[in-house]
């Protein structure tokens, strides 16, 4: 397809408060938003995201999946997947978002971020407060991580809520800083400044 391979930060979550974030935090670190991939649930296929990743004029590329709470694994993570093991795609790192539900499905994540801004080794739930498991977190979307080779999973909470703390009009801080951790990490800032 191309000789480039596109960066690309995978979110899980993709309600109306997702898309306002994520669009507005993609601005604000010059990145793009695939606005198209939200959708709770996520309906356009892994080859559809792909093609757009691919128009996208400059990285990196964010792109959201939601199951909308569907168990096991749903058209959000069949979609992810593809895109996360595409050959001519660089995941450079996910935004794994907590959901309420806590019979069902989790992943590790290497670090959290709660709603006060604090790193935290323990997972966090909806609300963006630290849980008791170390190292992950309940969600509805986060079926396939385990499986798939991501340098960093970040947990979240409730992408543009977390009790206010997160709401675009303050400027949506803590998904900021999640992505400035992936940024930082992933040594993209020292690509893209040689």
């Amino acid at each position: 397809m191309t000789t480039r391979r596109r960066k690309v930060i995978l979110v899980t979550d993709g309600d109306e408060y997702a898309l306002k974030t994520i669009e507005y935090v993609a601005k604000e670190v010059n990145g793009r938003c695939i606005s198209k991939s939200y959708g709770n649930p996520t309906t356009i296929s892994g080859p559809e995201i792909v093609k757009l990743i691919f128009d996208a004029p400059y990285d990196p590329v964010f792109v959201m999946f939601d199951d909308s709470g569907f168990l096991g694994e749903g058209a959000g993570e069949r979609a992810m997947k593809y895109v996360a093991t595409h050959e001519d795609i660089d995941v450079i790192g996910v935004i794994a978002v907590a959901s309420k539900t806590h019979q069902s499905e989790w992943t590790r994540v290497d670090v959290s971020i709660d709603r006060f801004g604090e790193l935290t080794h323990y997972g966090v739930d909806k609300s963006g407060l630290a849980e008791l498991d170390v190292g992950r977190i309940n969600g509805d979307t986060v079926y396939v991580l385990d499986e798939l080779n991501i340098p960093l999973i970040v947990g979240l909470g409730d992408i543009g809520k977390m009790a206010g703390k997160d709401h675009i009009q303050v400027g949506a801080p803590i998904t900021k800083k999640a992505v400035e951790l992936i940024l930082e990490r992933s040594g993209f800032y020292d690509e893209n400044t040689k």
